[in-house]
C-alpha cells in the first residue's frame, strides 16, 4: 500500500527535510505535491485528494487549524508537525491524532506512518479531525470528549464521566461511573496534563483522580482518597500538600 500524500509547511527547508525522511523510511507514502501555505494547501487537498497530509500549525496568515476548518468533509489521514503551540498539542492529543514534534524523529515518523496505513486498510472513517476540531471550538470550561485509542476501535468519552484514571507500567486504565473500564496502551502521564485543566489531580505517581469524586481524605496507615464508588486511593507523601491544595480549590 502507498498513500498519496502531500505536505503543508511555511517554510521549504523543512519541507525538504520530511520529504528526504519519508522517501529513505517510510516506503508506504508517496509525495505527490507540498505546499507553502494553508491557502495553497487547502486548493492542494481539493485538487489532489491524499490520502495522508503533514500539516504545520504555526504558519503565517491561516493557521493549519484554518485550513481544516475550510474543509466540509475530510476523507483523509493526518500528522501534524509542529515546533510547539501547546494549546494545539492538547486539542490533538484530546483527538488521539498524531502529531511529530520539530525536529522529525525518524522512528516517530515510521511509527505515525504505519498507524496511518493501518487506519487506511481498515476503511475506518474518520471522526477523530471532526473531535479535533470541536474541541477547538469549545472553551476551556466546556466538558469536551476525550478520544481514546483502543486496538480496534477509538472510544470518545465526556470528560466528567471519567472517575479516575490508574497505571501500569505504560499502559492506562479508566474508571467510569457506568462501572465501564478502558486499557488504553499509554503512560498516565500524557493525559496528566490534559485533564488537569479539568479537575483531575495527580495523587500518586500512578493514580490520576477526578475532584468531583473525591468523598473524603482518611488517614489511616497511610493517606488515601475514599471516592463516590468507595474506592480507596493513595496519597503519595510528596503529593499530600499539593492534592490538599487542589482539594480546597473551588
Amino acid at each position: 500500500m502507498c498513500l498519496p500524500a502531500i505536505i503543508i509547511d511555511d517554510e521549504q527547508n523543512n519541507i525538504d527535510n520530511l520529504y528526504e525522511l519519508l522517501s529513505e523510511y517510510c516506503p508506504e507514502v508517496r509525495i505527490i505535491a507540498t505546499a507553502c501555505s494553508a491557502e495553497d494547501g487547502l486548493r492542494l487537498i481539493r485538487q489532489a485528494a491524499p490520502e495522508l497530509v503533514f500539516l504545520d500549525i504555526q504558519m503565517p496568515g491561516k493557521t493549519g487549524f484554518d485550513l481544516l476548518k475550510s474543509l466540509d468533509h475530510y476523507n483523509f489521514e493526518i500528522i501534524f508537525v509542529t515546533a510547539y503551540d501547546q494549546y494545539g498539542i492538547r486539542a490533538i492529543k484530546f483527538a488521539a491524532i498524531d502529531y511529530l514534534l520539530k525536529p522529525v524523529n525518524i522512528e516517530e515518523l515510521q511509527t505515525a506512518v504505519k498507524k496511518v496505513v493501518i487506519k487506511r486498510q481498515e476503511k475506518k472513517q474518520n471522526h477523530q479531525l471532526e473531535n479535533l476540531l470541536k474541541l477547538l471550538q469549545q472553551r476551556p470550561d466546556n466538558n469536551p470528549r476525550i478520544a481514546l485509542p483502543l486496538a480496534k476501535e477509538t472510544r470518545f468519552v465526556k470528560v466528567d464521566e471519567i472517575i479516575r484514571c490508574e497505571s501500569s507500567n505504560n499502559y492506562t486504565t479508566f474508571y467510569f461511573i457506568s462501572g465501564e473500564k478502558l486499557v488504553i496502551s499509554k503512560p498516565i502521564y500524557e493525559y496528566e496534563d490534559l485533564l488537569e485543566h479539568y479537575h483531575f489531580i495527580r495523587c500518586h505517581q500512578s493514580h490520576l483522580v477526578n475532584k468531583k469524586f473525591i468523598k473524603s481524605w482518611v488517614k489511616d496507615e497511610g493517606d488515601y482518597l475514599l471516592l463516590e464508588d468507595k474506592t480507596q486511593v493513595p496519597v503519595s507523601r510528596q503529593k499530600k500538600e499539593f492534592v490538599k491544595e487542589k482539594i480546597l480549590l473551588q
